[in-house]
């Protein structure tokens, strides 16, 4: 006998996909930045980012003359080194900064007779930024940690920071978030995206979203795609942490990097949790700058650092930290070079498939090869514009 097949036939399927497209909705925004710049508290004013972009242009036309300079300290052919140096100059001259934030965690320290004092300053210079058309597009800071044992102090900078530019600009202006570190209990979560709502109720603002960072073996284990839903849409991103992570794995200090096997299997973790939620993935930081002035030093930090964006960029971690205005020519040249290189081969490939014809050169795509190649033709526009 033949069953007749209706919406009824599925006991629980409206309420299971229901809450599969609550879980995962698909990508998030359209854009990504590249990069965020962490800069902490007391040394940021209105004039941080043009001074970052201008230590970075002068660092390329001194150690950077010319398309062979960026040939050989990147690696890249000569004619793709010449394109890569133009749009590195366009940007740092346009754009150095495409996220920042006001850092109260560990760049700041512990500092409880001047916090107050330096919140009221970063949300100051934050409003004369904002009359000058110089704030990134994704801006904010980050507070510290509920895991120090006082939450007290994080909401209040949190409260400052925010309440003094809304109270300066009339509104809280967009592209804001707010990173919350070293998030050892999930609970955490829940009671920090609760202030978050009472903050906006306060002040009459949007959805404010923050950013957790994944900095310890005890977040690994509670990262899920039920995690972004749980939050209420509130959960932006997941930044990673690659020394507080690799510290906490007992890791001997000149094995702590970003391209140490235990962050690339908390990095698969963190991509695990949040694929097709919406949540950013960021990548982590080099800790390091120039050893001196001299080309050879210069030429060695860019090309390790760009050792590390490429490790990230091929796993799949199109973001990433930047602690220094030296990273910002080497973050910029490698991301250009990495979406350039092969850009051309991908638009032929799509546009074979949606021509149903045979791509040529031995390539047999499968759809979700080509889904992939157009999604990172869209990045690649945003990143390259």
């Amino acid at each position: 006998m033949r069953v007749t097949v209706t919406g009824q036939a599925v006991p629980g399927f409206e309420e299971t996909y229901r809450l599969q497209r609550e879980r995962y909705p698909g990508d998030g925004a359209a854009w990504q930045p590249v990069h965020t710049v962490y800069v902490p508290a007391d040394r940021f004013s209105a004039g941080t980012v043009a001074d970052w972009g201008g230590q970075a242009l002068e660092l390329v036309k001194e150690h950077l003359a010319g398309p062979r300079e960026a040939a050989e300290v990147f690696g890249l052919p000569e004619t793709l080194a010449a394109e890569v140096r133009a749009r590195l100059l366009r940007k740092l001259a346009r754009e150095p900064v495409e996220d920042l934030r006001v850092d109260f965690e560990d760049g700041y320290g512990v500092r409880p007779a001047e916090e107050d004092g330096h919140v009221e300053l970063a949300a100051l210079a934050v409003a004369e930024m904002r009359a000058a058309g110089t704030l990134p597009r994704r801006w904010g800071l980050r507070v510290k940690s509920f895991a120090d044992g006082d939450p007290a102090r994080s909401l209040r900078t949190l409260d400052g920071f925010v309440t003094g530019v809304v109270e300066r600009l009339g509104e809280l202006p967009g592209g804001f978030t707010v990173t919350f570190p070293k998030v050892l209990m999930e609970e955490y979560l829940g009671q920090f995206a609760a202030f978050l709502g009472r903050l906006e109720g306060a002040l009459g603002l949007p959805r404010l979203r923050f950013e957790i960072q994944v900095e310890a073996p005890q977040t690994v284990r509670f990262l899920r795609g039920e995690l972004a839903a749980s939050l209420q849409g509130r959960l932006a991103a997941a930044h990673f942490g690659v020394f507080d992570y690799t510290a906490s794995l007992g890791l001997p200090p000149h094995e702590q990097r970003l391209d140490h096997p235990a962050c690339d299997h908390a990095r698969h973790i963190m991509q695990t949790a949040f694929a097709g939620t919406g949540v950013e993935l960021c990548d982590g930081s080099l800790a390091a700058s120039p050893a001196s002035g001299s080309a050879a030093d210069v030429h060695a930090l860019w090309r390790r650092h760009a050792e590390l964006v490429r490790h990230s960029l091929a796993h799949g971690f199109y973001q990433g930290w930047d602690m220094h205005p030296s990273h910002l020519v080497s973050r910029f040249a490698t991301v250009y070079a990495f979406h350039l290189a092969r850009y051309d081969s991908y638009s032929r490939r799509v546009r074979a498939w949606e021509e149903q014809r045979d791509a040529g050169g031995g390539v047999m795509d499968e759809p979700a090869t080509v889904k992939t190649m157009a999604a990172a033709l869209r990045r690649a526009d945003a990143a390259l514009r």
